[in-house]
């Protein structure tokens, strides 16, 4: 009689221990929802290639690396991210641009045209996510310094 009680005394306690573990760690292990920071997020892209076509031939390629700043919490709710809108405006307008020639260099309002993809990557968009285009880096490689 001591053993069955024994027996079912360590049955109960395990019971009742697992019980307890199960209700009580479930909390533990719930995902917690962390809120967004609010504020600007840092976005590095990576190098953009543009090739600088004149009369017909490719003369060499502009490497850029930009930064952009963007919301935050608007970077969270779109759907895609406006990373490959940044490199694709930045493409069309240095691959666009008359005024870049390197056989007359000449100084380029780098300003205004940083300010013109933000503005354009924004309507693309439809939100104010961007806000500013920073340039990190910024070369031109002639067509014979390129390595194959």
């Amino acid at each position: 009689m001591k053993t069955v009680l024994t027996g079912l005394w360590i049955c109960a306690v395990t019971i009742l221990s697992c019980y307890g573990a199960v209700t009580w760690g479930s909390g533990l292990f719930a995902k917690k929802e962390e809120p967004y920071l609010e504020g600007l997020q840092y976005q590095k892209l990576p190098p953009i290639n543009v090739p600088m076509v004149v009369d017909g031939k490719v003369q060499g390629y502009i490497v850029a690396v930009l930064v952009f700043t963007a919301d935050a919490r608007l970077m969270h709710t779109l759907p895609v991210p406006p990373n490959a809108f940044v490199v694709d405006e930045t493409f069309r307008q240095i691959y666009a641009d008359p005024q870049i020639d390197f056989k007359r260099l000449s100084r380029y309002n780098v300003t205004q045209r940083l300010a013109e993809v933000r503005k354009a990557v924004n309507a693309r968009l439809g939100a104010d996510v961007v806000k500013d285009v920073l340039v990190e880096e910024f070369n031109f490689v002639a067509k014979r310094e390129v390595r194959s």
